[in-house]
């Protein structure tokens, strides 16, 4: 560098490397790694304990086929119809519980009372109440409707235990789920929502692209543990008339008297549900949080 140069920038250090000299590359042992992105660290280890039970299942339906698989192969359509009815109501409950949160946190008075009656009145009653009053009650209610207005349809209303069961589970773990919006929008700090309205956008407009992304976010654990014990309140729907997997456990040992095999494997199934969804989510969590 000419000394001219270096006085017009004294507060600059300059090196130069010799033309036609280049830095060899790390050695591929050299290279580090984001925290958490280690090979070592992409697979949960907690998988292992999913793999212990599902081994341990499948050991005891190997070496003792009498009764374990003949278990197995009875509840094997309750198992479908948990992990559906766990499914299709959790998609349902999605939507009401954001409808409900903005409608918490809404400013017109009518949207805000109407939201807060629900939560705090469906948070108040049990789900297994809640389950036999839409099995037994509802029913009775609409035919007494039909027969009032003189809906032949509605007059002859016959219950579908299914439909019946993913209503009440739905209208429940509701208004749960619009606690955890309401939660979760609120603690996004306002100024996100005024610089996005400065940006000439609608509150809609705001809301969507601005403030839920970043709520997703902070929501994601408590909607990953409703999922999860929603999946475990599914073996209350067998109170009223819904062939899941408890109904059909209970359906086996009341034919075969054996209690143990019975119910043993039925928490072993649904414990393998549950430690796979559980892992599902922290693989989502830790996805988010990159």
């Amino acid at each position: 560098m000419p000394l001219r140069d270096f006085f017009k920038n004294p507060g600059r250090t300059v090196s130069r490397k010799s033309a036609g000299t280049t830095e060899p590359l790390p050695a591929p042992e050299g290279l580090k790694f984001i925290p958490g992105a280690e090979p070592t660290a992409r697979l949960d280890p907690w998988w292992w304990l999913v793999v212990a039970v599902v081994l341990l299942v499948v050991l005891l339906m190997l070496f003792q086929p009498d009764p374990y698989w003949d278990i197995f192969l009875f509840v094997r359509d309750g198992l479908a119809i948990t992990i559906e009815l766990t499914v299709i109501s959790f998609g349902f409950i999605i939507i009401l519980g954001l409808i409900g949160g903005l409608g918490r946190i809404a400013k017109n008075p009518v949207i805000h009372i109407i939201a807060t009656l629900y939560v705090e009145i469906i948070r108040g009653i049990p789900l297994l109440v809640q389950l036999i009053w839409w099995y037994f009650a509802a029913p009775a209610v609409i035919q007494s409707f039909g027969e009032w207005v003189h809906w032949d349809a509605l007059a002859t209303y016959r219950s579908n235990p299914i439909f019946l069961a993913i209503v009440g589970l739905v209208i429940c773990y509701g208004a749960y789920m619009a606690e955890i919006f309401r939660a979760g929008i609120e603690s996004i700090h306002k100024g996100q929502m005024e610089a996005a309205r400065s940006l000439g956008m609608s509150y809609m407009q705001s809301m969507v692209s601005v403030v839920l992304p970043q709520a997703v976010r902070v929501v994601l654990p408590p909607v990953g543990n409703e999922f999860i014990m929603l999946l475990k309140d599914t073996s209350l729907v067998s109170v009223v008339a819904v062939a899941d997997l408890t109904r059909r456990g209970r359906e086996f040992m009341a034919a075969h008297f054996n209690p143990i095999e019975v119910w043993t494997l039925i928490a072993l199934l649904y414990l393998i549900l549950t430690l796979v969804s559980a892992r599902v989510i922290a693989w989502l969590e830790r996805r988010r949080k990159y």
